[in-house]
């Protein structure tokens, strides 16, 4: 929209030329005053004049203004390697590759599911915050596999509720160092913010209640391959519960990992993978089942694994 100022010409400006004068009041360019000008959009006393004209002290102005030149929004870009599973009308399940998270975040210039999906030409609803439309559950950037987004408002509101009530089946497998004992078990440790402030996660007194569920499916000479199930969904719960009982993820440098194991396997990321997801469908009731393989780079490590 248009800027319409009317003012006098200032004292200090009497005898300037019209364009220096429109330049000074408003801040512009002697150019871009000239075009104004040139343009039709400055009227002294009422009347057309010219860019050179000299003014007078008290001479009443009318500046039209055009809108400032808005930035071109960005479009989104679609995400490569994130596939689609399952689509409805109400829902969309997707495979999320490593090294994309699940929304747009503060200090994060990296690919999104959510505008890899637009990007698409897929309608997400509307519910809940914008720049998190459709999601209902994350993952962390470089944790691959399984996640859900609602594409309707009904969608939105059941599966929230699901994933809050703990009715989600939510597996994952990872590898971690060393052999956990007991082969099978559950961490109930409460999770928050590590006080050192430097965004890890920690097991700490008075934290959010966190339970983890794991259960050895192959074990290495120095690593174990194992089962999740979360009952909770904190972030980097599996990664804080696992490192909590000293056998992190292996690759996940940030909680502790070994780097010799993971320069060996060749991982370059900490190894998690949500391989299963089982849900009821938000409007038709019935079970839906999803399973992902591992990516390359998890399924070459386990491969070295077995040969050694």
């Amino acid at each position: 929209m248009s800027d319409q100022r009317s003012m006098p010409v200032p004292d200090g400006l009497e005898g300037d030329r019209l364009d220096a004068a429109i330049a000074r009041m408003f801040g512009l360019s002697r150019t871009r005053a000239a075009e104004l000008i040139v343009d039709g959009n400055v009227l002294v006393n009422g009347g057309a004049a010219g860019k050179s004209d000299r003014v007078q002290a008290g001479s009443w102005l009318d500046v039209t203004l055009p809108p400032p030149p808005t930035a071109p929004v960005p479009r989104p870009e679609p995400v490569p390697g994130l596939g689609i599973v399952y689509e409805d009308s109400d829902i969309i399940v997707v495979d999320k590759p490593i090294g994309v998270v699940a929304h747009p975040t503060v200090g994060w210039t990296g690919p999104t599911v959510l505008e890899g999906l637009l990007a698409s030409g897929v309608q997400l609803t509307t519910s809940g915050a914008a720049e998190r439309q459709g999601i209902v559950h994350r993952l962390d950037a470089n944790t691959t596999g399984l996640m859900v987004l609602a594409k309707s408002e009904a969608a939105y509101s059941v599966l929230k509720r699901a994933f809050k009530e703990r009715t989600v089946d939510k597996r994952y497998h990872t590898l971690v160092q060393g052999h956990p004992d007991p082969l099978r078990g559950t961490i109930d440790a409460p999770i928050d913010r590590h006080p050192s402030g430097d965004g890890r996660f920690a097991v700490v007194a008075g934290g959010r209640p966190s339970v983890t569920h794991y259960d050895t499916l192959e074990a290495f000479r120095a690593a174990s391959l194992l089962e999740i199930k979360l009952e909770t969904g904190r972030t980097h719960q599996i990664r804080v519960h696992m490192a909590a009982m000293r056998h992190p993820c292996v690759g996940d440098y940030l909680y502790g990992a070994d780097p010799t194991l993971a320069d060996r396997l060749n991982v370059r990321r900490q190894w998690l993978h949500a391989v299963r997801l089982g849900f009821d469908h938000p409007t038709q009731g019935r079970l839906m089942e999803f399973e992902s393989p591992y990516p390359d780079d998890l399924a070459k490590a386990v491969e070295q694994l077995r040969e050694d």
